[in-house]
């Protein structure tokens, strides 16, 4: 039995008859629009795909929204990884053609992270959103704070030309790329918050570490927003006009204006110092792992 045009219409306005005034509605897309402008920079100058930015701003929007906590960040996350997908490949193309990308790490590394991101997304549908809100949290100021703290490294001394460490080829950089690509997925970010410190570690020199890691964000992205849309199927309480749990509006607004700042980013990087890149990447990681692990607290 069919459904009918009246019904189809009665759904439509119960969804929307719960959304926020029209006023409220355009400061939303404002601040989704330099959401994305933050983004695309950030993505261009720390080799993130800028889901760094875009997870904390989609977790206070869909609290506002009243998405239930039982899903929200699951969307917060699965939108960020759609913005991440056109942001990162934008971001990709300016590091290599500054010759920025490590092909060798890229190839050897790439078929883990797909896999692992993959398999991460599709079963992200289990875990409580709190697990999610914490794995975000945890992993990011430990990173934040080694990259703030500004000891010099193996990667700062390490000429232009040097290959990664042994640690990280072999069964072992396997290993440490199918983790970066699990946990990168169930955070909603591109790679580039836990891949450039850890290429950085393997004495890969920072500009590389970060071009090598954009490059890296559209391996991650892709197979995590396909299982997160798979997860997110036929579940309930989600947005209006949401794919899984993708909220497809949302993500078109963010990458329509990420797309445009990305060389800026790139430009900049390229311009920094190595310590000087890396404690930039570390406080805003820290402040947005503040703001994500406020909501678990709370």
């Amino acid at each position: 039995m069919g459904v009918s045009p009246a019904t189809v219409k009665e759904a439509l306005a119960v969804s929307f008859a719960s959304f926020p005034s029209n006023d409220i509605l355009l400061m939303m897309t404002a601040g989704l629009l330099v959401t994305g402008i933050v983004a695309g920079l950030l993505a261009g100058l720390l080799g993130v795909g800028g889901g760094i930015v875009i997870v904390p701003v989609l977790f206070l929007l869909f609290g506002y929204l009243d998405v239930p906590a039982a899903i929200i960040m699951h969307m917060a996350v699965a939108t960020s990884l759609a913005t991440i997908i056109p942001i990162s490949l934008s971001s990709a193309r300016e590091h290599y053609r500054r010759g920025a990308v490590d092909i060798a790490v890229f190839r050897y590394w790439s078929p883990f992270m797909l896999v692992a991101a993959g398999l991460a997304g599709a079963g992200s549908g289990t875990l409580d959103s709190r697990y999610l809100q914490l794995l975000f949290g945890v992993i990011a100021i430990y990173v934040a704070l080694t990259m703030i703290r500004g000891k010099t490294s193996a990667a700062d001394a390490a000429p232009e030309t040097s290959r990664i460490a042994a640690s990280g080829r072999g069964i072992r950089g396997g290993i440490i790329a199918a983790l970066i690509g699990a946990a990168s997925s169930l955070m909603g970010i591109g790679g580039g918050s836990i891949a450039v410190p850890v290429l950085s570690a393997l004495a890969l020199p920072v500009h590389r570490a970060v071009g090598t890691a954009a490059a890296f964000g559209f391996l991650i992205a892709v197979p995590g927003a396909l299982g997160f849309i798979w997860a997110g199927l036929d579940v309930e309480g989600r947005l209006p006009f949401s794919l899984g749990f993708v909220n497809v509006p949302a993500a078109i607004i963010i990458f329509s204006t990420s797309l445009f700042t990305v060389p800026l980013g790139s430009r900049i990087a390229h311009a920094l110092n190595p310590k000087g890149l890396r404690r930039a990447f570390g406080f805003f990681l820290l402040l947005s792992a503040a703001n994500i692990l406020s909501g678990v607290i709370t």
